[in-house]
Protein backbone atom coordinates (compact mmCIF):
# COMPACT_ATOMS: atom_id res chain seq x y z
CA UNK A 1 0.00 0.00 0.00
CA UNK A 2 1.07 3.26 -0.59
CA UNK A 3 1.51 5.84 2.34
CA UNK A 4 -1.23 8.20 3.16
CA UNK A 5 1.39 10.85 4.42
CA UNK A 6 2.17 11.55 7.77
CA UNK A 7 0.43 15.07 8.37
CA UNK A 8 -2.99 14.85 7.17
CA UNK A 9 -5.91 17.52 8.43
CA UNK A 10 -9.52 16.78 9.44
CA UNK A 11 -11.16 19.10 6.88
CA UNK A 12 -13.70 21.07 8.64
CA UNK A 13 -17.16 21.26 6.54
CA UNK A 14 -17.65 25.06 4.95
CA UNK A 15 -21.68 25.76 5.14
CA UNK A 16 -23.20 29.08 3.80
CA UNK A 17 -25.33 31.69 4.87
CA UNK A 18 -28.36 28.78 4.91
CA UNK A 19 -26.22 26.04 6.55
CA UNK A 20 -25.98 24.27 3.71
CA UNK A 21 -22.86 22.90 2.43
CA UNK A 22 -20.73 24.76 0.57
CA UNK A 23 -19.03 22.53 -1.95
CA UNK A 24 -17.02 24.90 -3.60
CA UNK A 25 -15.29 26.47 -0.78
CA UNK A 26 -14.58 22.90 0.49
CA UNK A 27 -12.65 22.27 -2.66
CA UNK A 28 -10.73 25.70 -2.08
CA UNK A 29 -10.07 24.72 1.59
CA UNK A 30 -8.63 21.02 0.59
CA UNK A 31 -6.51 22.82 -1.87
CA UNK A 32 -5.24 25.40 0.32
CA UNK A 33 -4.69 22.53 3.14
CA UNK A 34 -2.30 21.02 0.47
CA UNK A 35 -0.78 24.25 -0.12
CA UNK A 36 0.06 24.94 3.42
CA UNK A 37 2.05 21.49 4.58
CA UNK A 38 -0.85 19.05 4.84
CA UNK A 39 -0.28 15.45 3.09
CA UNK A 40 -3.60 14.87 2.27
CA UNK A 41 -7.35 15.57 3.67
CA UNK A 42 -9.84 13.60 6.34
CA UNK A 43 -13.72 14.87 4.87
CA UNK A 44 -15.71 13.74 7.19
CA UNK A 45 -14.37 13.21 10.41
CA UNK A 46 -15.70 14.65 13.71
CA UNK A 47 -13.74 18.22 12.66
CA UNK A 48 -15.75 18.12 9.61
CA UNK A 49 -19.41 17.23 12.13
CA UNK A 50 -20.05 14.18 10.44
CA UNK A 51 -23.24 13.34 13.03
CA UNK A 52 -24.92 16.45 11.26
CA UNK A 53 -24.07 15.68 7.70
CA UNK A 54 -26.85 13.50 5.30
CA UNK A 55 -25.11 10.39 3.77
CA UNK A 56 -26.39 12.51 0.34
CA UNK A 57 -23.62 15.32 1.89
CA UNK A 58 -21.02 13.36 2.58
CA UNK A 59 -20.92 11.16 -0.87
CA UNK A 60 -20.64 14.81 -2.47
CA UNK A 61 -18.15 15.88 -0.57
CA UNK A 62 -15.94 12.89 -0.60
CA UNK A 63 -16.20 13.49 -4.96
CA UNK A 64 -15.89 17.23 -4.77
CA UNK A 65 -12.72 17.21 -2.69
CA UNK A 66 -11.54 13.87 -4.87
CA UNK A 67 -12.05 16.38 -8.12
CA UNK A 68 -10.44 18.74 -6.68
CA UNK A 69 -7.32 17.84 -5.06
CA UNK A 70 -6.57 14.99 -7.63
CA UNK A 71 -2.56 13.27 -7.63
CA UNK A 72 -1.87 16.10 -4.58
CA UNK A 73 -2.80 14.27 -1.99
CA UNK A 74 -4.35 11.68 -0.47
CA UNK A 75 -8.25 11.84 0.47
CA UNK A 76 -9.71 9.82 3.19
CA UNK A 77 -13.20 9.17 3.85
CA UNK A 78 -14.98 9.24 7.53
CA UNK A 79 -17.54 6.55 7.00
CA UNK A 80 -17.77 5.19 10.56
CA UNK A 81 -20.43 5.27 12.96
CA UNK A 82 -21.81 3.02 15.59
CA UNK A 83 -23.82 1.35 13.27
CA UNK A 84 -22.23 -1.38 11.97
CA UNK A 85 -24.51 -1.91 8.64
CA UNK A 86 -24.80 1.66 8.02
CA UNK A 87 -21.00 1.77 8.27
CA UNK A 88 -20.54 -0.88 5.59
CA UNK A 89 -23.20 0.83 3.08
CA UNK A 90 -21.40 4.14 3.52
CA UNK A 91 -17.85 2.92 3.29
CA UNK A 92 -19.11 0.72 0.01
CA UNK A 93 -20.86 3.73 -1.68
CA UNK A 94 -17.17 5.99 -0.46
CA UNK A 95 -15.24 3.67 -2.25
CA UNK A 96 -17.17 4.79 -5.96
CA UNK A 97 -15.96 8.33 -5.58
CA UNK A 98 -12.22 7.31 -5.04
CA UNK A 99 -11.01 8.52 -2.28
CA UNK A 100 -8.17 6.70 -1.29
CA UNK A 101 -8.93 5.12 2.23
CA UNK A 102 -11.82 5.39 5.19
CA UNK A 103 -11.64 6.14 8.64
CA UNK A 104 -13.78 4.34 10.95
CA UNK A 105 -14.86 5.44 14.34
CA UNK A 106 -15.13 3.01 17.22
CA UNK A 107 -18.67 2.90 18.05
CA UNK A 108 -19.72 5.60 20.24
CA UNK A 109 -22.98 5.44 22.46
CA UNK A 110 -23.48 1.98 22.66
CA UNK A 111 -20.71 0.56 24.20
CA UNK A 112 -19.56 -2.82 22.03
CA UNK A 113 -17.74 -5.04 23.94
CA UNK A 114 -13.77 -5.94 22.68
CA UNK A 115 -15.47 -8.79 20.35
CA UNK A 116 -18.10 -6.62 18.86
CA UNK A 117 -15.33 -3.93 18.58
CA UNK A 118 -13.02 -6.30 16.20
CA UNK A 119 -16.46 -7.80 14.75
CA UNK A 120 -17.49 -4.12 13.79
CA UNK A 121 -14.18 -3.33 12.21
CA UNK A 122 -13.29 -6.30 10.09
CA UNK A 123 -16.99 -6.63 8.68
CA UNK A 124 -16.70 -3.14 7.40
CA UNK A 125 -13.13 -3.99 6.44
CA UNK A 126 -14.22 -7.20 4.46
CA UNK A 127 -16.73 -4.93 2.33
CA UNK A 128 -14.60 -3.20 0.66
CA UNK A 129 -11.31 -2.73 -1.02
CA UNK A 130 -10.33 0.79 0.70
CA UNK A 131 -7.83 0.57 3.45
CA UNK A 132 -9.42 1.24 7.15
CA UNK A 133 -7.87 3.45 9.50
CA UNK A 134 -9.48 2.87 13.14
CA UNK A 135 -10.38 5.97 15.37
CA UNK A 136 -9.80 5.60 19.08
CA UNK A 137 -11.49 8.64 20.88
CA UNK A 138 -12.36 7.39 23.93
CA UNK A 139 -13.72 11.54 25.10
CA UNK A 140 -15.66 11.24 22.38
CA UNK A 141 -17.35 7.51 22.41
CA UNK A 142 -17.09 6.02 25.71
CA UNK A 143 -15.29 3.30 24.73
CA UNK A 144 -11.64 2.48 24.04
CA UNK A 145 -10.29 -0.02 21.49
CA UNK A 146 -7.84 -1.66 23.74
CA UNK A 147 -4.48 -2.29 22.64
CA UNK A 148 -4.67 -5.92 22.34
CA UNK A 149 -7.69 -5.80 19.84
CA UNK A 150 -6.08 -3.25 17.92
CA UNK A 151 -2.95 -5.69 17.58
CA UNK A 152 -5.60 -8.21 16.22
CA UNK A 153 -7.22 -5.96 13.75
CA UNK A 154 -3.97 -4.90 12.58
CA UNK A 155 -3.57 -8.06 10.82
CA UNK A 156 -6.70 -8.12 8.87
CA UNK A 157 -5.12 -6.88 5.30
CA UNK A 158 -6.99 -3.48 4.43
CA UNK A 159 -6.93 -2.54 8.28
CA UNK A 160 -3.81 -0.36 8.12
CA UNK A 161 -3.83 2.17 11.10
CA UNK A 162 -5.13 3.81 14.00
CA UNK A 163 -5.68 7.26 14.72
CA UNK A 164 -4.84 7.04 18.66
CA UNK A 165 -6.92 10.16 20.61
CA UNK A 166 -6.82 8.39 23.86
CA UNK A 167 -3.66 10.05 25.52
CA UNK A 168 -2.86 6.50 26.87
CA UNK A 169 0.62 6.04 26.35
CA UNK A 170 1.19 2.97 27.59
CA UNK A 171 -1.55 1.79 25.36
CA UNK A 172 -0.33 3.44 22.62
CA UNK A 173 3.16 1.75 23.58
CA UNK A 174 1.61 -1.40 23.41
CA UNK A 175 0.38 -0.56 19.67
CA UNK A 176 2.92 0.32 18.43
CA UNK A 177 5.24 -2.41 19.19
CA UNK A 178 2.62 -5.09 18.63
CA UNK A 179 1.90 -4.15 15.12
CA UNK A 180 4.06 -4.50 12.21
CA UNK A 181 6.46 -2.17 10.56
CA UNK A 182 3.37 -0.96 7.83
CA UNK A 183 0.90 0.01 10.23
CA UNK A 184 0.53 3.12 10.25
CA UNK A 185 -0.02 4.64 13.79
CA UNK A 186 -1.37 8.40 14.09
CA UNK A 187 -1.76 11.07 16.56
CA UNK A 188 -5.29 11.92 17.24
CA UNK A 189 -4.27 15.04 19.41
CA UNK A 190 -2.51 17.70 18.20
CA UNK A 191 -0.49 18.53 21.32
CA UNK A 192 0.32 14.45 21.46
CA UNK A 193 2.10 14.42 17.93
CA UNK A 194 5.73 14.84 18.84
CA UNK A 195 5.17 12.24 22.19
CA UNK A 196 3.85 9.75 19.61
CA UNK A 197 6.71 9.94 16.70
CA UNK A 198 9.14 9.30 19.85
CA UNK A 199 7.51 6.18 20.64
CA UNK A 200 7.70 4.99 16.92
CA UNK A 201 4.59 6.37 15.47
CA UNK A 202 4.42 7.90 12.26
CA UNK A 203 2.10 10.86 12.17
CA UNK A 204 -1.02 12.97 12.65
CA UNK A 205 -4.54 13.65 11.73
CA UNK A 206 -4.64 17.01 12.83
CA UNK A 207 -7.15 19.99 13.53
CA UNK A 208 -4.55 22.75 14.28
CA UNK A 209 -2.80 22.11 10.84
CA UNK A 210 -5.98 24.05 9.11
CA UNK A 211 -3.65 27.06 10.49
CA UNK A 212 -0.12 25.84 11.31
CA UNK A 213 0.30 22.92 8.78
CA UNK A 214 4.08 23.74 7.62
CA UNK A 215 5.17 24.57 11.30
CA UNK A 216 4.16 21.16 12.08
CA UNK A 217 5.28 19.23 9.21
CA UNK A 218 8.68 21.52 10.00
CA UNK A 219 8.43 19.80 13.79
CA UNK A 220 7.90 16.02 12.23
CA UNK A 221 11.00 16.54 9.60
CA UNK A 222 13.30 18.16 12.45
CA UNK A 223 12.20 15.26 14.61
CA UNK A 224 12.56 12.44 12.10
CA UNK A 225 15.99 14.05 10.76
CA UNK A 226 17.38 13.61 14.86
CA UNK A 227 17.01 17.22 15.77
CA UNK A 228 15.14 16.25 18.42
CA UNK A 229 15.94 19.86 20.49
CA UNK A 230 14.38 21.75 17.53
CA UNK A 231 11.63 19.93 17.35
CA UNK A 232 10.54 20.25 20.86
CA UNK A 233 11.12 24.08 20.73
CA UNK A 234 7.98 24.16 18.12
CA UNK A 235 5.96 21.55 20.28
CA UNK A 236 5.96 24.10 22.84
CA UNK A 237 4.99 26.87 21.29
CA UNK A 238 2.33 25.37 19.16
CA UNK A 239 0.90 24.46 22.35
CA UNK A 240 -0.95 27.71 23.11
CA UNK A 241 -2.82 26.90 20.00
CA UNK A 242 -4.29 23.69 20.73
CA UNK A 243 -5.10 24.66 24.38
CA UNK A 244 -7.39 26.83 22.46
CA UNK A 245 -8.77 24.88 19.39
CA UNK A 246 -10.14 22.70 22.16
CA UNK A 247 -11.74 25.09 24.41
CA UNK A 248 -15.15 23.95 24.05
CA UNK A 249 -15.82 21.27 21.50
CA UNK A 250 -14.30 21.12 18.16
CA UNK A 251 -15.01 22.70 15.78
CA UNK A 252 -16.43 25.61 17.09
CA UNK A 253 -13.41 27.54 18.05
CA UNK A 254 -11.50 26.61 14.45
CA UNK A 255 -14.15 27.56 12.82
CA UNK A 256 -14.39 30.71 14.45
CA UNK A 257 -10.65 31.23 13.88
CA UNK A 258 -11.15 30.56 9.99
CA UNK A 259 -13.26 32.98 9.48
CA UNK A 260 -12.04 35.81 11.68
CA UNK A 261 -8.54 35.27 9.61
CA UNK A 262 -11.12 35.65 6.41
CA UNK A 263 -11.42 32.19 5.28
CA UNK A 264 -15.07 31.90 5.25
CA UNK A 265 -16.30 28.42 6.47
CA UNK A 266 -20.01 29.30 8.01
CA UNK A 267 -20.79 28.35 11.20
CA UNK A 268 -21.47 25.34 13.10
CA UNK A 269 -24.52 23.10 13.02
CA UNK A 270 -26.63 22.53 15.67
CA UNK A 271 -26.34 21.29 18.57
CA UNK A 272 -22.99 22.84 18.62
CA UNK A 273 -23.53 26.69 18.09
CA UNK A 274 -20.72 29.50 18.31
CA UNK A 275 -18.40 30.41 21.35
CA UNK A 276 -19.90 33.12 23.64
CA UNK A 277 -17.98 36.48 23.66
CA UNK A 278 -15.02 35.57 26.56
CA UNK A 279 -14.51 32.10 24.18
CA UNK A 280 -14.08 34.33 21.46
CA UNK A 281 -12.06 36.91 22.70
CA UNK A 282 -9.61 33.99 24.00
CA UNK A 283 -9.54 32.76 20.47
CA UNK A 284 -8.77 35.90 18.88
CA UNK A 285 -6.07 36.98 21.18
CA UNK A 286 -4.51 33.25 20.88
CA UNK A 287 -4.04 34.02 17.01
CA UNK A 288 -2.31 37.06 17.99
CA UNK A 289 1.20 34.72 19.09
CA UNK A 290 0.76 32.52 15.80
CA UNK A 291 2.16 32.67 12.34
CA UNK A 292 -1.01 31.14 9.83
CA UNK A 293 0.37 29.07 7.71
CA UNK A 294 -3.40 28.83 5.76
CA UNK A 295 -3.70 31.09 2.55
CA UNK A 296 -5.95 33.50 2.95
CA UNK A 297 -7.29 34.42 -0.20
Amino acid sequence: MQKLGRLLTAMVTPFDEKGEVDYAQARKLARALLQSGSDGVLVSGTTGESPTLTIAEKLRLFGEVRDEVGDGGAVIAGTGSYNTRESTELTKEAEKTGVDACLLVAPYYNKPTQEGMYQHFSGIAAATNLPCIMYNVPGRTSSNIDSDTVIRLSKVDNIVGVKEASANFHQISEIIGGVGEEFLVYSGNDGDTLLLMALGGYGVIGVITHLVGAQTKDMMNLFMAGKTGEAAVIHRHLLGLVDAMFCVGNPIPLKYAMNQLGFRVGGTRLPLCGPDGNVASAIVETLKNYKIDLPIV
